[in-house]
Formats: structure tokens, C-alpha cells, sequence
């Protein structure tokens, strides 16, 4: 799917968000980061043989780009709630690196995810190392509310035309990718990006975020502290809030250029659930609200000797990083939200799209918006 051009986010409402961002505002202000995406949207109605509802598709992520695929990155996991799957957290826990393509997908679609990066993964030319295996990162969240998610219809090929398609730059929002169909506060949610540009010791770092946002009940959504859940009225033309109580989830990629260990990775991984707690989320019981995070700085390979060489900041000073990252996380899911269209799916559901001009209205009041009236 092709970058877009042009786009709403949450910055072009007037929302007063704290931080500089990278050019792109996105996860790809990271340099060598890439993005590509696969949108799946067909058939209409209720769910019957031949016509199912699909909404759906997958989002890859490139940490080095294709050309760095095969070489490792340091990495963290954090879960702040676990009901979800992330594939490869088991060897991040235990080395702290994983290596090839980030997938976000749909919940039954981990496997083919997992099975195509593999294969794409088996084919590129590369010295892979130490370890002949392959353990491709793959998370998801459940988009079953709108897609016919146990129909299967996410392919190899839709994975392959995702990797093709990764690149630098703007990077499509809401109902794309893997958040083709979520579902974020009981409004149409979905894929959000952002970016800071911090300052650690004198030297400018990047930290970029995707996110896949499909968590949250609709009286919970709060927008830069304002509680819009609770004063954006619901319309009994809607049927905007397919659930009463959590049944969602989120997917939280980090990304940065500055030099740190996998143990301060995991630090900034936890502090990715302070901006997806900024937005309202307590983190459901089923929620699975799962954080990733890397860093594109590269170590010094080993010697004859075996021995690696590597430099990271010191603990004291990574407090603009943990800041950067949560008011990232933050403006992604808001990104999410405000870049989502309206969608009909499975069984005529509808999820409307969250209220531009009604959340302009409620953010003036309260002070959260540059007016320019």
C-alpha cells in the first residue's frame, strides 16, 4: 500500500501535544526504519459462505530496512496486561536482541504472519550467524468485532506485498494494515504513529512509535486529560460501542537510534504503557497490551576473540528518552483515532470514526487546542 500524501492526525485538530517531533512525526523518523503495509477490505453483511466480511491485513515492520534484515537488534518486551500473543519475547527476555521483520497482525493470523516472515526471512542472502534458526517477531490484536477473523484471509502473499511495499517516510494511519479493523475506546480505531526527538547529554536521539490500537471502552478515552468518553455523547443511530467491558488490545512498537543495553530497552518498554495509560486504558483483564522495543545503533562485531564491544548512556541520563516515549506512545494512539474512518463489517456492524468536530468543540473548552479563530 502506498504512502499517502495527505492525511488527517491529530496535530492538524489543533491539539496542543508536548515535544519536538521528527519530520514525519512517525516511527520512521528512526533512521533505517521502514514500513509496509497490506490492507484487506472486501464482501459485506451478515457472515455467510462465499461473501464474508474482510477487514483486515498486516503491517511490517523493518528495524534496519531490507537491506539490514539478517543483523540483530537489541530489544525489550514489556506486557502490561498478557492476554495477547507476541512471538520471539521468550529469546528477547533471555539475549535481549531479536533479528528480521517486526508483523502485526489479527489474532488467528500469527501463524501465517510467522510462517511467511520465514520464508521470506530463508531466501535473503546473508550470513545469519551464530544461529541458523529463524524467530520472527509476530503480535496481534483481535479485530473479530468488524472481520471475519476466523475465516483466515490474511495469505503469505499479503505479508509478501507488505515487505515489498516498506519504506521510509509518512506512514498510512488508521484503517490500514493490521489495524484495518480495530476497534480503539468504541470508535474506530487501528495503526497510529509518532516521534520525539530527545536530547540526552548533548546529542539529539531519536525515538519513534507504532502502534496497533485496539483497546478501551469508550467512557475511558482521555484526550490530553480531557475525559472525552465520558462528555462525547453516543447517538442511538450508532452502534459504535460494540463492547460494554474490555475485549481489546494493543500492540506497541518503539523504536530509537540511541546507543543503549537491552536491560534500559525494557525500561523504556514499561514506560510505552505509561502513554497507553495517558489515553485511559487501566489495561484490561482482556486486554493484551503488549509493548516492543529496539534500538538501530549497532554494536562492534566480535573479534577473534568472540568479544563484542558496545557503548550506551548511563542510567541517569535517560529520563528524556522515557519522556519521549510516552508522550509518542500517546499522540500515536490519538493518530490512530483521529485518522480512522467509519467502517461497516461482520454482520452489519458499525464503528463510527471518532467526531473531529466534536472533539475540536470539547478540546477548545477545555483549553487543549490552539485556536486560531
Amino acid at each position: 500500500m502506498p504512502h499517502p500524501t495527505t492525511q488527517t492526525r491529530a496535530r492538524d485538530l489543533g491539539l496542543l501535544f508536548s515535544g519536538k517531533t521528527g519530520p514525519a512525526n512517525a516511527i520512521t523518523d528512526v533512521p533505517g526504519v521502514e514500513i509496509g503495509q497490506t490492507t484487506l477490505i472486501h464482501g459485506d453483511g451478515a457472515l455467510h459462505a462465499g461473501a464474508p466480511a474482510v477487514r483486515t491485513g498486516v503491517t511490517i515492520v523493518l528495524p534496519r530496512g531490507r537491506s539490514g534484515v539478517l543483523q540483530p537488534v537489541k530489544a525489550g518486551v514489556h506486557a502490561l496486561n498478557g492476554n495477547g500473543e507476541m512471538t520471539g519475547t521468550h529469546w528477547i527476555e533471555e539475549a535481549g536482541i531479536f533479528r528480521g521483520p517486526i508483523g502485526v497482525t489479527n489474532t488467528h493470523s500469527v501463524g501465517v504472519v510467522h510462517h511467511a516472515l520465514v520464508r521470506w526471512l530463508s531466501r535473503v542472502d546473508g550470513d545469519r550467524g551464530a544461529y541458523p534458526w529463524l524467530m520472527p517477531v509476530v503480535a496481534e490484536t483481535c479485530d473479530a468485532v468488524l472481520n471475519d477473523m476466523d475465516g483466515l484471509h490474511v495469505e503469505e502473499s499479503h505479508v509478501f506485498e507488505a515487505i515489498a511495499a516498506a519504506a521510509p517516510g509518512a506512514v498510512a494511519e488508521g484503517n490500514v494494515g493490521g489495524g484495518t479493523g480495530m476497534v480503539c475506546y468504541g470508535f474506530k480505531g487501528g495503526t497510529g504513529t509518532a516521534s520525539r526527538v530527545v536530547n540526552v547529554a548533548g546529542q539529539d536521539y531519536r525515538v519513534g512509535v507504532l502502534v496497533q490500537a485496539n483497546m478501551g471502552i469508550r467512557p475511558w478515552l482521555n484526550v490530553l486529560g480531557v475525559p472525552v468518553g465520558e462528555l462525547m455523547p453516543s447517538s442511538s443511530s450508532r452502534q459504535g460501542e460494540p463492547a460494554a467491558r474490555e475485549q481489546g488490545s494493543i500492540i506497541v512498537i518503539v523504536g530509537t537510534d540511541a546507543p543503549l543495553l537491552s536491560s534500559q530497552l525494557k525500561r523504556l518498554a514499561r514506560r510505552a504503557a505509561l502513554g497507553v495509560g495517558r489515553t485511559g486504558t487501566p489495561g484490561g483483564d482482556g486486554s493484551g497490551d503488549i509493548m516492543l522495543t529496539f534500538t538501530t545503533h549497532a554494536d562492534q562485531g566480535p573479534g577473534d576473540q568472540g568479544v563484542c564491544r558496545t557503548e550506551y548512556l548511563a542510567q541517569h541520563t535517560l529520563d528524556p528518552l522515557f519522556l519521549g516515549v510516552v508522550q509518542a506512545v500517546e499522540e500515536s494512539i490519538l493518530n490512530a483515532l483521529v485518522a480512522a474512518q467509519t467502517m461497516v463489517g461482520r454482520n452489519n456492524m458499525r464503528v463510527e470514526a471518532l467526531d473531529h468536530s466534536m472533539l475540536i468543540d470539547l478540546m477548545r473548552r477545555y483549553g487543549r487546542i490552539a485556536d486560531t479563530r
